[in-house]
């Protein structure tokens, strides 16, 4: 299979036809091997439009929402950038493409350690992956200009508002399948954060992150 003919075609089919019109968001997809990032055995699907399983119950998100999610970031190449939920780190390789550095958080040990391997050989060094409790973000290299959850969310905790920089950016799709809604938060220059809708956006969810139970009479 030719990978970078498919790179090539997953951009102008799946990216370009969505509103991305940002050329470093483009030409990141374009630079960065997906099939990398995707079990050996699932190479060959690495570049169709569904989000792709990398184990357990994780899924590398698909390129499109991913794209319009950067391209709702504002991405700077100064920035500093908290990826949460990293899982194989295709992500994390993407924003390196964009950012000064990024802090890839993932919990799930195995993946972490995959990401960590892809991203070595590969080269990307501005890369870190670090592990940890996704819904606690990663608070010793706050605060952050930029930052993004690479999977859906019911609740945003105020941990990341926290570790978010004066100026900064995050953006987050809240909810859970259709309903589910692409939204940025901006933290102005007086802490106060304000947040609109992006876009409509459904996607897997990332764990820790549900409601809690309420009780209803």
């Amino acid at each position: 299979m030719d990978f970078k003919d498919a790179r090539i075609k997953l951009v102008d089919n799946q990216i370009r036809t969505t509103d991305v019109t940002s050329h470093a968001i483009l030409s990141a997809f374009l630079t960065v091997p997906r099939e990398e990032f995707v079990p050996a055995g699932k190479r060959p699907l690495a570049y169709i439009d569904e989000d792709m399983p990398i184990g357990n119950g994780r899924f590398l998100m698909e390129a499109s929402p991913l794209a319009k999610l950067l391209q709702l970031a504002s991405i700077d190449r100064d920035d500093v950038v908290l990826d949460v939920g990293c899982g194989s780190g295709y992500g994390a390789a993407i924003l390196s493409c964009l950012a000064s550095a990024v802090v890839a958080l993932e919990e799930d040990e195995e993946l972490a350690a995959t990401a960590t391997d892809i991203l070595n050989r590969h080269d990307f060094v501005t890369c870190t992956v670090v592990t940890g409790p996704l819904a606690e973000g990663y608070p010793d290299e706050a605060p952050y200009d930029v930052i993004l959850f690479e999977g859906c969310i019911e609740t945003l905790p105020q941990t990341f508002l926290d570790q978010l920089k004066k100026g900064g950016r995050l953006v987050a799709v809240i909810g859970r399948g259709l309903s589910a809604q692409a939204r940025l938060y901006v933290k102005d220059e007086e802490g106060i954060v304000s947040d609109r809708f992006g876009f409509n956006c459904a996607i897997k969810p990332l764990p820790g992150f549900s409601k809690k139970a309420e009780f209803v009479f």
